[in-house]
């Protein structure tokens, strides 16, 4: 793979605009956003667009960036530039990841597979989602060496956990990031104005369906007696298309008939959410995953000091200082803010990533300025693959590549190591 040039992809953009013809999807985050959204069906752009309650925090990851501006120094040789880091034994051609998102299938029919794709064209890593919409195998199978890890959702069942973790292995992930922030949903105001959750249509659980212990836990759940409590929805067009939307995407041989008369797709719909969450765990459960797997374990979603020091005691490898996009606590400390006081706790002991509001070069700079390894990118790169599949999910990360680089450099920093807390100026 030849090296990134953000020059040379500028160049190329404007050569192009020369012909006549424009970048595949717009470099401008408003405009981005809004192609997008205008692409998405109404319960699509709810559930990717969409925040927890007032959508305060989402507002807060991006003010905690505008509290920073970025003191250019004028006059270093900014001529042969570095964008490269290390995360762990990882080595990355910028500092980014692919947050995993879950149900890409809502925005784009090839969903997780078309950003593994384009993930592998550019060598940033992905994070395999757990609510992913296409096996992790298969996103592995198309990525060749190219660098993956595993997002973890901790289930009710430890076995379902080891199963998971050991695919991760046999995929060659490279790390285990087990979110912490999700225990239970949020209170996500735009899904609960359309009544929407995209797993009760048998999106976004792949990773399960595809599971051995999870079938075996599906075997479990029909030989259980009929529970005359159970939920009986009203039959309605929305049922019929709801139903049929689980069965057909319930994997294995056979017709829609066939799949419906073995009960499994609605089973495997009601088992999911009733175990994929976790919210008895304690920080004494991490002494299982580390003895079920060899892989480095990231914790995400730590926004205090205290549970970053806490994640180093408990020999943790490495920590994403993450609200989880302003998806799951309203009111919440903004990611960026919340960075300072952890990246000097952890003292470079150990990796931090910086997800949660990341829209634009300025943003990677002032996030690596105060203090993070490298960032996880997550709306963005979504709402490429809305508008372009895996070519838009390719344009945004070489775009925000090439804007990085280009901050960087204008800033008069030449690689990672000059990128430091005397680049950046606070409001008072």
């Amino acid at each position: 793979m030849s090296i990134f040039k953000a020059l040379d992809y500028q160049r190329q953009i404007y050569l192009e605009g020369f012909t006549g013809r424009k970048p595949v999807v717009s470099p401008d985050w408003g405009q981005l956003e809004q192609d997008a959204i205008a692409k998405m069906d109404k319960s699509a752009a709810a559930y990717i667009v969409g925040g927890a309650g007032l959508h305060q925090t989402m507002t807060h990851n991006r003010t905690g960036f505008d509290a920073y501006r970025i003191v250019p120094q004028m006059l270093n040789n900014v001529e042969n530039r570095d964008t490269s880091v290390q995360i762990l034994d990882v080595s990355l051609p910028s500092p980014f990841w692919l947050n995993p998102i879950g149900v890409s299938e809502m925005v784009h029919p090839e969903a997780d597979l078309a950003i593994a794709k384009a993930a592998a064209q550019t060598g940033i890593p992905m994070v395999f989602s757990n609510q992913a919409s296409v096996p992790m195998e298969t996103c592995a199978a198309a990525m060749g060496s190219s660098p993956r890890f595993f997002q973890l959702y901790w289930s009710r069942s430890r076995d379902l956990v080891v199963s998971l973790v050991q695919r991760a292995e046999q995929c060659g992930c490279r790390g285990i990031v087990l979110t912490l922030d999700t225990t239970l949903l949020g209170w996500r105001t735009q899904d609960l104005r359309l009544g929407f959750l995209p797993f009760l249509q048998g999106k976004g659980i792949a990773q399960y369906t595809s599971d051995p212990v999870f079938q075996r836990l599906i075997d479990d759940e029909l030989a259980k007696p009929k529970d005359s409590t159970d939920f009986k929805p009203n039959i309605t067009l929305s049922t019929i298309r709801n139903l049929i939307s689980a069965v057909n995407r319930y994997p294995g041989e056979g017709g829609f008939l066939k799949k419906l008369r073995s009960k499994r797709p609605m089973t495997a719909v009601k088992l999911f959410t009733g175990i994929y969450t976790n919210p008895a765990l304690t920080w004494d459960d991490l002494a299982f995953l580390r003895q079920n797997t060899r892989l480095p374990i990231f914790l995400k979603g730590i926004l205090h000091p205290d549970n970053a020091q806490k994640a180093i005691d408990y020999g943790m490898d490495g920590i994403v200082v993450s609200n989880h996009g302003g998806r799951q606590v309203d009111g919440a400390i903004g990611a960026v803010e919340a960075l300072p006081a952890i990246s000097k706790v952890v003292n470079k002991q150990i990796p931090i990533v910086l997800d949660s509001g990341i829209r634009g070069g300025a943003d990677v700079f002032k996030a690596l300025a105060l203090g993070a390894t490298a960032v996880g990118l997550g709306r963005p790169y979504i709402y490429g693959l809305a508008l372009a599949g895996q070519a838009g999910v390719y344009e945004v990360i070489r775009q925000l590549q090439a804007d990085f680089e280009l901050t960087m450099a204008l800033a008069g920093c030449k690689n990672m190591e000059e990128i430091t807390s005397e680049r950046l100026w606070k409001d008072a």
